[in-house]
């Protein structure tokens, strides 16, 4: 049994595959997450998917977002989450952490973890984060489609789902070698197109949108153009859309200004009303379930009033291995 099977019964709503998320008629969108609490945090506040993103769990390991972090912490950081909730998560596999027996090793490893899908993008190894300077080397068109057919051999559950990425717009390509890319990983086996931008306007976004005509399922980063309506994105037939970082920062300018006040007021008092409640945290892992789990397997408690041994608690197994 998995830790999830008995802390996920407070999530909302319907659990929904990845594919099925991918391939709605609505618009889909996919949150941060970067850690077992931050996973448990995003399916309990309704959403339906989770992206493991590679920035944010390379921050929380203490890591750069360039390779730093082994392909191994990202699994294991997977697995927590997977453990902790049951919408599915579609994992940023950064390059596939080397060439095509990398990235299916990768893969298939992601998937007996617990991962829905991957993403990996098309830039040599080791990468860099888009918004992190100007080195941003794509890889070779063909060498790259070998990457993701290598994937798609080596893991052929259909409702796993690949994601190709391309950084042709990151790293100043124009909209032509864009599209191109994108043609040539849908034919090498991509269920979905990851197009990504680093202007603070979505206007190459759409154009690529409207260049593409949905031959696959689009998906998109707004993290720099995060003043465009998803009014815009719907508008555009795209499929889904991932908030990719914003729980990790979040954490950061929470945990600075906390910080920052119980230095100043060398006291807890006065932030306790503005922080999680032990008890919500509780709530968040399950510990109801773990106290029910020990009236059912430990002896009974002593009795606080007399000190007496509690009697052991009959299990009804118990009788038939005498």
């Amino acid at each position: 049994m998995r830790k999830n099977d008995v802390l996920h019964s407070g999530e909302p709503g319907e659990t929904w595959k990845l594919v099925d998320l991918i391939h709605s008629n609505e618009l889909s969108f996919l949150m941060e997450a970067h850690d077992a609490l931050s996973a448990a945090v995003a399916a309990r506040s309704g959403f339906r998917g989770l992206w493991a993103s590679g920035l944010s769990i390379s921050s929380s390991l203490g890591f750069r977002d360039a390779n730093e972090a082994s392909w191994t912490q990202i699994a294991d950081a997977v697995e927590r989450m997977a453990d902790v909730t049951s919408i599915p998560i579609l994992v940023d596999g950064d390059s596939g952490f080397g060439n095509f027996n990398n990235a299916r090793l990768v893969a298939l490893k992601l998937l007996q973890r617990g991962a829905a899908g991957v993403c990996i993008e098309d830039k040599v190894f080791p990468k860099t984060n888009s918004f992190v300077g100007d080195r941003h080397h794509l890889a070779d068109v063909t060498e790259f489609c070998g990457r993701l057919a290598a994937i798609k051999d080596a893991v052929p559950d259909q409702a796993f789902v690949l994601v190709a990425r391309t950084e042709a717009l990151i790293a100043g390509h124009s909209q032509d070698e864009a599209l191109a890319r994108a043609h040539a990983y849908a034919d090498a086996g991509a269920d979905a197109i990851l197009i990504h931008s680093r202007k603070s306007s979505a206007e190459e976004i759409l154009a690529f949108a409207g260049a593409w005509q949905n031959r696959r399922p689009l998906v998109i980063v707004p993290t720099k153009y995060h003043r465009t309506p998803v009014s815009e994105y719907r508008d555009a037939s795209i499929s889904t859309v991932i908030w990719a970082n914003h729980s990790m920062r979040a954490a950061v300018a929470a945990m600075r200004a906390v910080c920052g006040r119980i230095l100043r007021e060398e006291s807890i008092a006065g932030i306790e009303p503005d922080v999680a409640t032990l008890d919500e945290v509780f709530g968040l892992l399950g510990y109801d379930e773990l106290a029910v789990a020990e009236d059912r397997y430990l002896p009974a408690a002593p009795d606080p009033r007399t000190g007496s041994p509690a009697r052991p608690r009959p299990y009804p197994d118990a009788e038939r291995w005498r």
